[in-house]
């Protein structure tokens, strides 16, 4: 029996490298139109777009999916996917699957393996990983997951942009013996899945210093000492947009992918 769960995208229209991100059209449709159609064929049994803007309400309406209209002064996607859960009012305990509103290359098989694993794990949270390369190790943009298979297996243990010498030596050879069990290491796909309570105590925690050096708010649990379970994704997975390159790439691939 699959699990029931509710996305909420998070969109807001302001951005530093792509003002609009969320309305760039992807071979006739918006971005966040791609991404909503997305998480449906995960097989959610809701699916909200949560935006500060009623240019992308408008636009995810027209295509017949749900909007939801948030602050403006939200510091994070996860903060206004809180508030949209609390307009909603949705119950304590249902599973609620974060997904950026500008992953339009993220396939629903993992939307919706982030969901069963949180529901399979029972932590507060749950999100995804794949293969690292080690062409990524000094990429920022790139945040790396460190898991552990003795010490809470199958859990994330850490995350970080820059790879540590454990990191790097195994990238390099393989190697994964470490003094505390073996570890694994991981690129990390920014996609979470909680239950509506745990996303109200998250968003009531103070961020920690790690959080804000790092600017990675998935921190924020390990350091509360709250378990996140990781998915290793079942398919290879696109990256995001965040670029005039990406938009472009992701362009071209639906455009390939509408002409099949």
């Amino acid at each position: 029996m699959s699990t029931p769960f509710t996305v909420l995208i998070p969109a807001r229209h302001a951005s530093r490298r792509l003002p609009g991100k969320p309305l760039a059209d992807l071979a006739g449709k918006p971005m966040i139109v791609r991404v909503a159609e997305a998480a449906r064929a995960a097989g959610a049994r809701r699916v909200v777009v949560a935006t500060d803007d009623g240019r992308i309400a408008d636009a995810v309406e027209s295509f017949n999916f749900e909007a939801c209209l948030t602050s403006t002064h939200h510091a994070s996607g996860t903060d206004r996917i809180a508030q949209a859960a609390a307009m909603l009012q949705l119950d304590a305990g249902e599973i609620v699957v974060n997904l950026q509103g500008d992953e339009p290359l993220m396939p629903p098989a993992v939307v919706a393996q982030v969901a069963a694993r949180l529901a399979d794990a029972g932590s507060a949270m749950a999100s995804a990983c794949e293969k690292l390369h080690a062409a990524d190790a000094d990429n920022l943009h790139v945040v790396k997951v460190v898991m552990s298979e003795v010490k809470s297996p199958g859990c994330a243990l850490d995350f970080t942009r820059r790879a540590t010498p454990a990191m790097r030596r195994h990238l390099e050879t393989g190697a994964a013996a470490e003094s505390d069990g073996f570890r694994s290491y991981h690129r990390h796909l920014g996609l979470y899945a909680y239950r509506v309570a745990y996303l109200k105590v998250f968003t009531s925690l103070e961020p920690p210093p790690e959080e804000l050096s790092q600017k990675l708010e998935q921190l924020r649990a390990l350091h509360n000492g709250d378990a996140i379970a990781m998915a290793v994704a079942s398919t290879p997975c696109g990256v995001g947009v965040d670029t005039p390159e990406q938009l472009e790439r992701a362009r071209r691939m639906f455009t390939a992918f509408d002409a099949k």
